[in-house]
């Protein structure tokens, strides 16, 4: 029988995956299982019980997981962003869909053999969203997480799709079988607005346009920013995105009364951010150049989000605020990386 209780985080080697991987293993008692496409540098391998290289739309790669193992929870991080999504939408459907139903078969086999439920965590997206136009975006305000669910982008229908395949397994799987289902699981989902992070260099994401002038400007580069001036969607700092998680998966099951919860904490434009920014690095500059196409998608993502379920629920509230973020966790981290 196994013995070592641990946790799985798949897509361990982005960034929400390594602070999750240092969090763990300073704080819980659970082995650390990292699994990714790539293997992991040797100072995050260093603190995993096990590393896994592998494609998670394969069964093989969670078939690879010790037997030593008491699998108690996932962290299914593993997927393809919005922008890569719209150029593969095909291998989209694969790693976002497939890959999360690989993820959860493997979360429900775990179950059965332990005798009661494995914990998965599953990041979702305000790509989930598609608001029909932007003056019902602008008129809708805050919005919670039953509205606006007709996503525009590849990304986003798998992300939704991915929302109702958890809380499938989670309460209704196999509900017409004649012989006893296993314990199930307990799915637990969060909407994540876009991320900003002093870290991660941004890779053209449809949500980076604050982080890509960010790190343009502490280089003293000039940056066109893709969407308009005036354009508004809800944004966090990383480490609140990762507060997020991790406060969700430690919450009272007998107080959720969701799947799918949003979290949100500020909503600057790219006019308001760039303030900030150029205050900070003046040699720099900022002009607008709007894609067309991803202009159009930001438009269909809600210019605030209601977060109060989450707040309710399970406490949830952001360590940082706008002007907070960018004076404590952007400029010293971003300053000492281009010094």
């Amino acid at each position: 029988m196994p013995s070592q209780s641990a946790v799985v985080i798949t897509g361990a080697n982005g960034e929400i995956g390594h602070a999750l991987i240092e969090r763990l293993t300073e704080h819980s008692r659970d082995a650390v299982i990292a699994m990714d496409l790539r293997d992991l540098d040797a100072s995050m391998a260093r603190r995993c019980a096990q590393v896994v290289v592998g494609d998670v739309t394969d069964a093989a790669t969670f078939e690879r997981v010790g037997e030593q193992f008491d699998v108690r929870a996932v962290y299914h991080l593993a997927a393809m962003l919005s922008t890569s999504s719209e150029k593969q939408p095909e291998r989209a459907q694969s790693v976002n869909v497939d890959g999360t139903l690989r993820a959860l078969t493997f979360a429900m086999s775990r179950s059965a053999r332990r005798g009661e439920r494995v914990s998965f965590l599953f990041p979702s997206s305000i790509a989930a969203y598609g608001v029909p136009s932007l003056d019902e975006k602008r008129r809708a305000g805050a919005v919670d997480e039953s509205q606006f669910n007709t996503p525009t982008t590849m990304y986003g229908v798998n992300k939704l799709y991915g929302e109702h395949l958890g809380r499938y397994y989670a309460r209704h799987y196999r509900q017409l079988a004649q012989e006893p289902n296993p314990p199930g699981i307990d799915f637990r989902s969060i909407r994540f607005p876009g991320i900003i992070s002093a870290f991660t260099v941004p890779s053209g994401g449809t949500s980076d346009y604050l982080p890509e002038m960010l790190h343009a400007a502490a280089q003293s580069k000039d940056y066109a920013c893709f969407v308009r001036a005036d354009t508004r969607i809800p944004f966090m700092a990383m480490p609140d995105a990762v507060d997020a998680l991790l406060g969700l998966a430690a919450a009272d099951a007998s107080k959720l009364s969701s799947v799918v919860y949003n979290v949100t904490a500020f909503n600057p434009s790219p006019e308001e951010f760039s303030r900030f920014v150029l205050r900070a690095f003046p040699k720099a500059s900022v002009s607008y150049a709007p894609h067309a196409k991803r202009q159009g998608i930001v438009d269909t993502w809600p210019e605030q989000l209601d977060d109060s379920l989450a707040r309710k629920d399970w406490s949830w509230s952001p360590k940082y605020s706008l002007e907070r973020m960018i004076e404590e966790y952007l400029l010293p981290n971003v300053r000492k990386r281009y010094a």
